[in-house]
């Protein structure tokens, strides 16, 4: 098994998202013998946001330029990583009811078409099938599938768009009020996967 960890949360020692991600990366590792792990930390790989020549890169006008091939490189990383995992483990802390943006730049930088979607005749279609996701969502006072999360709904709805429909969540959401109890609910739920 191939797991593709990717975490997203600004702080580097005390993430909750982070060392619950860690956790559930571990006990996937533990379960299925012979599995390998990539890291990639979107909050500290340098990712860009779309830009003009980024943009031109990904709609070419003919061939591409050198500058535009430098400027996919990182694209093409990135892609490759998800398209060779079997399994994706998101470690998403919720920011101002939303995700990070260094996730949405990462989300924008997977987002390829005739890579990880195509457009058929009914509109898009995801090209990364056969693949699992988890998330490991916290917040501090935002309740996930609450009509104010924007983070959950909206990574659910991404991963579909590009083909990942086997989404389950691991929620450490709403901390500020009843951190112990969602804390152990998720510690139990990481041990019964995989």
């Amino acid at each position: 098994m191939k797991i593709l960890n990717i975490n997203s949360s600004s702080n580097k020692t005390s993430s909750t998202s982070s060392m619950f991600a860690e956790k559930l990366v571990k006990q996937l590792v533990s379960e299925n013998e012979g599995s390998s792990v990539v890291t990639r930390h979107t909050t500290y790989s340098d990712l860009p946001f779309i830009d003009e020549v980024i943009l031109g890169a990904l709609f070419p006008q003919g061939e591409r330029t050198e500058d535009q091939n430098k400027a996919l490189a990182i694209s093409n990383e990135l892609v490759q990583e998800v398209q060779e995992a079997d399994v994706l483990v998101i470690g998403a802390p919720i920011y101002n009811f939303s995700v990070p943006a260094s996730l949405k730049a990462y989300f924008d930088l997977i987002a390829r078409a005739g890579l990880t979607f195509k457009y058929g005749d009914k509109g898009p279609v995801g090209l990364l099938e056969n693949k699992k996701a988890y998330i490991v969502i916290s917040s501090g006072g935002t309740e996930v599938g609450s009509e104010i999360d924007f983070a959950g709904k909206y990574i659910e709805h991404f991963l579909g768009f590009i083909g990942i429909t086997d989404v389950e969540f691991v929620k450490l959401d709403q901390l500020m009020f009843s951190s112990e109890a969602k804390l152990e609910s998720a510690n139990k739920q990481i041990a019964t996967l995989a």
